[in-house]
């Protein structure tokens, strides 16, 4: 079989997309109407149960979960009927308009026009009151959250006993004592118990097993996979050692998590815990989260020096290890406050107060204070060192380029300090939970920073690996754009940790997908998405297009270089229109809205932009009619170069000292533009030449005629031209007039003109300026005349730092050489 280009099939792959998501949607199955009736049922024991007040939050949440549940239902039922709807409208409009008032239509339109509206408000009753039932039940869902947020803020301000009272601390021991001798009696009874049962040897054997194994996990096998990444580094290469590394270390979380994770295994299944021990032993998972991944963060922001990592963070290897040991006690009093916490601590932050997994009897609100203080203090004590440490990055950021991470860190270190001596605060008066909700999620949100950049710097090394290990590629778009992502997506993250609900981002997220108006217009995520894609698709397509007609049609035409950039400038335009076109179609965003303000619009932007519509029409007239294309060499508004490349607002011009000018199109429709190299590069130098009265004027007109035709590149027809301009007292003025076939050259011509002047005058004994033979002296290029001539353009082109680099002569005139008068 031949082989199939792969370019025509990824043309067709992308044509074919882009029309199936340009095309309309296709027609659904009919849709059953949901049940009212037990809708309604439904709706009214909830709104009774609100409005009573007496269920809890987690009766409530259930009761939201079939709310939410029978609100999508009656959102999909909104649309019911709708191609029969649409079918009957269209035979309504092809009746023709209702007639005026007091004017009779024929007696069958006016049976039929009935019909056809009995038969619409039949099939649009169920849409509405599927419309009329979704509202009840959004409302239903509102007063639900409402509710349940009042409470999370009362129980976040709500304030309990001191703890810095003295008479609540021996209460709080005893309740402590009391909690850890029902988990050890607990215990004990279920050892008893145990022994003396069939199977005890091989519930002992696996017990031992699972907890062999979970010790040498956190022992043998967590020292092994925290020596792996600087033995990987060693060995890696450089453009692999940043990735391989990162992706070894996260084993520093996996290993003992795993340990941690079979130790309470062999805890469960050793069945000595009941009510009162299982919820510690659940919260070991927890801890353990928390505190592992505070130690590897630590190691990644704050990593030693001879483990071979980049620093993320710029400081010196002193305040680095000053870092590094505060966060990781830092991770420990978060793993503290997570294995006592909600099992059995009440107060104890965001959403406590619908704590379940938790022991029989926690300790009272007085008590738990107490402790509360304590790990609060603890967590205070190292949030406010460790701040102290960052707060001096700032010193470290680079003057040229902002380093925004640093402003963050910095930041979070600054705000940090109050915060660890406003929690204990808060606590030591009475608002314990407000103090544990400040503390801990600062904490996190410090933890979720770092893991960002953590991994923002992990992914800036794939890419640098995917690029060949170029390490300036860590700097490039594609990272900073993944990174900016990853930080979008982690804002549900930040709202989970300062008290949002998963159902509050539920929520969030059907409102968003409803869209919002903007003058007249909805706009939701799935549209705006849409748009962007076929845009994209769109716009794709319509470089590969340029690109196709770029490298294999337009260089087989007779269109110049000019010619083809104009053709590929216009398809731009066009795809671009189309693609624009296209992606509003698709999103079916309704523009019509938008009609009247985009009138009213237009005229400020008339005035406002009228310098850029002028510009982008004037370039859109030279890329069609095109008096000056790339490579011409002009002269407009006083500034004359080459020009290397036109675009519909500017054309930039390289002048003959290397400087870029940018010209407004306008200017080259508006004002005078001479084009010195369109249709001919042929042009005219003139050389002025001054001589003493005596010398004998046809001898110099012969020695220039020569002089000029032995130059390669003066044409032969016109032939050279010497005049003799004027006589005065000072000398004989002479003028050199000469076509060259490449008017680009002009300036060496000119320059080697001159060395033959001062070499054949020499020979013929014509004195030389400075030298004195009789009463005349002999002047060339006079200073009083070229003084008061004003320099042409070639002139100034004598000057160039190459000499010879810039196009045009270094004589005193250049121009077409059918311009000459001297031919005559």
């Amino acid at each position: 079989m031949p082989r199939l280009d792969p370019l025509p099939r990824l043309a067709s792959l992308i044509l074919a997309l882009f029309l199936a998501l340009t095309l309309p949607a296709l027609a659904q199955p009919e849709q059953e109407a949901p049940d009212f009736a037990a809708w309604d049922k439904l709706a009214g024991q909830a709104e009774q149960i609100l409005e009573s007040g007496s269920a809890n939050d987690a009766r409530l949440q259930a009761i939201r979960v079939e709310v939410v549940k029978w609100r999508d239902r009656l959102k999909n039922a909104q649309n019911l009927n709708a191609p029969r709807i649409a079918t009957v409208k269209d035979q309504i409009a092809a009746l023709g308009p209702v007639p005026p008032e007091g004017e009779a239509e024929p007696p069958e339109i006016a049976a039929r026009r009935k019909e056809l509206a009995e038969q619409l408000s039949t099939l649009q009753a169920p849409g509405l009151q599927a419309v009329e039932a979704h509202g009840r039940a959004d409302g239903i869902v509102a007063q639900i959250d409402q509710t349940v947020r009042a409470r999370q803020t009362f129980a976040l301000i709500r304030k309990t006993p001191t703890p810095l009272n003295p008479a609540n601390w021996a209460p709080a021991m005893a309740e402590a004592a009391h909690v850890g001798g029902q988990v050890y009696a607990e215990t004990r009874s279920r050892w008893d118990r145990a022994a003396g049962s069939s199977d005890f040897a091989e519930r002992l054997t696996v017990f031992a097993g699972l907890l062999l194994a979970a010790l040498l996990l956190l022992s043998r096998g967590r020292r092994w996979v925290d020596s792996l990444p600087s033995r990987l580094s060693a060995r890696a290469s450089d453009r692999s050692r940043a990735a391989l590394v990162f992706g070894v270390s996260l084993g520093q979380i996996a290993i003992p998590l795993a340990g941690l994770i079979l130790f309470a295994s062999a805890l469960v299944f050793s069945g000595l815990f009941g009510e009162w021990g299982l919820p510690l032993v659940m919260s070991l998972a927890g801890a353990g989260v928390s505190f592992f991944a505070g130690l590897w963060l630590a190691r990644r922001l704050f990593p030693a020096p001879d483990t071979a990592l980049a620093p993320p963070l710029p400081m010196e290897d002193e305040r680095r290890a000053k870092a590094r040991w505060r966060a990781t006690l830092l991770a420990a009093a978060l793993a503290l406050h997570q294995l006592f916490a909600r099992s059995v601590l009440p107060l104890s932050g965001f959403h406590s107060q619908n704590d379940s997994d938790t022991v029989p009897q926690r300790l009272s609100e007085a008590s738990a204070g107490v402790w509360h203080l304590l790990l609060v203090l603890f967590g205070a004590f190292c949030l406010l060192r460790l701040s102290n440490v960052l707060r001096g990055m700032r010193r470290f950021e680079p003057a040229d380029a902002p380093d925004y991470r640093i402003r963050v860190v910095s930041f979070l270190a600054m705000i940090g300090r109050p915060v660890a001596v406003a929690a204990p605060v808060l606590v030591a008066v009475g608002y314990v939970t407000a103090g544990n909700a400040l503390l801990w999620s600062t904490i996190m949100t410090l933890a979720l920073v770092g893991l960002l950049i953590i991994v923002q710097d992990f992914i800036a090394d794939l890419y640098a690996l995917a690029k060949g290990g170029d390490q300036s590629a860590r700097e490039g778009l594609t990272p900073v754009l993944i990174g900016f992502a990853l930080i979008v997506l982690s804002l549900p993250v930040f709202a989970l940790i300062w008290g949002a609900r998963v159902s509050d981002l539920a929520e969030a997220w059907t409102r968003a997908q409803q869209g919002f108006a903007f003058g007249g217009v909805r706009l939701s995520p799935m549209a705006i998405l849409t748009f962007v894609i076929v845009f994209a698709l769109g716009y794709f397509l319509t470089n590969f297009v340029q690109g196709a007609l770029r490298s294999s049609i337009l260089p087989k035409t007779r269109l110049d270089p000019g010619g083809q950039n104009a053709v590929l400038s216009m398809i731009g335009y066009v795809g671009v229109a189309l693609a624009a076109v296209f992606a509003v179609t698709s999103a079916g965003i309704d523009l019509t809205s938008l009609a009247f303000v985009a009138g009213a619009l237009s005229v400020g932007i008339g005035f406002g932009m009228q310098q850029v519509v002028s510009n982008f029409v004037s370039g859109i007239i030279l890329l069609v009619e095109r008096p000056i294309a790339v490579g011409d060499w002009i002269e407009v508004g006083g500034q004359q170069g080459t020009v290397r490349r036109m675009a519909v607002r500017a054309t930039q011009i390289e002048t003959f000292d290397r400087t870029q000018v940018i010209v407004p199109n306008s200017n080259l429709i508006t004002q005078p533009v001479t084009n010195w190299t369109r249709g001919s590069l042929a042009g005219r130098i003139i050389v002025p030449i001054t001589v003493g009265v005596a010398t004998d004027s046809r001898l110099v007109a012969e020695l220039l005629r020569e002089i000029a035709e032995d130059q390669p590149t003066v044409l032969v027809n016109p032939a050279p031209a010497v005049l003799l301009r004027s006589i005065t007292a000072s000398g004989q003025s002479f003028e050199l007039r000469a076509v060259l076939s490449d008017i680009n050259g002009g300036v060496s011509v000119v320059s080697e003109i001159n060395h033959q002047i001062l070499e054949r005058f020499a020979a013929a004994g014509i004195v030389l300026p400075g030298s004195v033979r009789g009463a005349q002296d002999v002047f060339l290029h006079r200073p009083e005349e070229t003084a008061a001539t004003p320099p042409t353009p070639v002139q100034q082109d004598a000057e160039s730092p190459d000499g010879d680099g810039g196009p045009g002569p270094s004589g005193q005139d250049a121009g077409p050489a059918k311009d000459d008068p001297a031919r005559r």
